[in-house]
């Protein structure tokens, strides 16, 4: 992965579905797909240019974690808090920014979601 800077072209943060090629060990740790599905467009990726994890806890589950055990969380995560970053570059060229939210819809669908955050432009510095 490179340290190609990028800027925000467009957002877009819509539900996409993702594919793999080989399934992530860990459902709540997933890697980088081989491809997404957008409105019915097939993207497939060939590269992923940069990925981080962000695991800020936000709304009612920033209020419910005692003091001493916050800092621990923020750097490993905990049960459906936390999102999965991923900068790719398609096939056609395109840079899109994805991540997969591990936060649970509701009690009976506890699977996190993958969501097309925004499409990038390289940045030309």
């Amino acid at each position: 992965m490179g340290t190609q800077k990028t800027k925000i072209q467009g957002f877009i943060s819509e539900p996409i579905e993702v594919a793999f090629l080989t399934p992530p060990n860990y459902s709540k740790k997933p890697s980088c797909p081989h491809q997404f599905t957008h409105r019915g467009e097939v993207y497939r990726i060939i590269e992923c240019t940069t990925e981080w994890q962000d695991f800020t806890r936000r709304g009612r589950m920033a209020r419910n974690m005692q003091a001493q055990h916050a800092q621990t969380a923020s750097k490993h995560g905990s049960w459906g808090v936390g999102r999965f970053y991923f900068d790719v570059k398609t096939e056609d060229g395109r840079l899109f920014r994805l991540y997969y939210d591990r936060s649970p819809k509701d009690a009976f669908d506890r699977s996190g979601e993958w969501t097309l955050l925004a499409e990038l432009a390289a940045d030309d510095d």
